[in-house]
């Protein structure tokens, strides 16, 4: 391809994303790893809940030079590695970001909030 048609390319328009199309990935990228019981908005003070429903414990930010920072809220069941599921939890939605929507997060930052102990667990390795 010369200069003149990747010029022509880098031009063709402007691709906006909803926030809520990021949270959703975000969630749903989360939520596929075995050993995350959910994505909670828990930790979230009640106002930012009632004005913010969307959030869905994922809060995204763009910084000034627009990288972006995902922190993720989980719970997850006991019995499972902790450390396993964070990384397994941050691939799959730097993957996930990556191919849906062609983005590139700086940070994926997730924090544990609860461990469920009560509901009985299938496979824990």
């Amino acid at each position: 391809m010369t200069a003149k048609n990747e010029e022509k390319n880098k031009n063709n328009g402007k691709i906006t994303l909803d926030r809520k199309i990021l949270v959703s990935i975000i969630n749903l990228a989360a939520k596929e790893i075995n050993g995350v019981e959910s994505v909670t908005n828990r930790q979230r003070p009640w106002i930012k809940k009632v004005f913010n429903r969307y959030d869905d414990g994922v809060d995204i930010k763009f910084e000034k030079n627009g990288a972006l920072t995902v922190d993720v809220y989980l719970n997850i069941y006991a019995g499972f590695n902790v450390p396993d599921i964070a990384y397994r939890v941050q691939e799959n939605i730097k993957n996930s970001l990556a191919t849906m929507v062609a983005l590139k997060p700086l940070k994926i930052n997730v924090h544990i909030m609860d461990v469920e102990c009560d509901k009985e667990i299938t496979d824990a390795t």
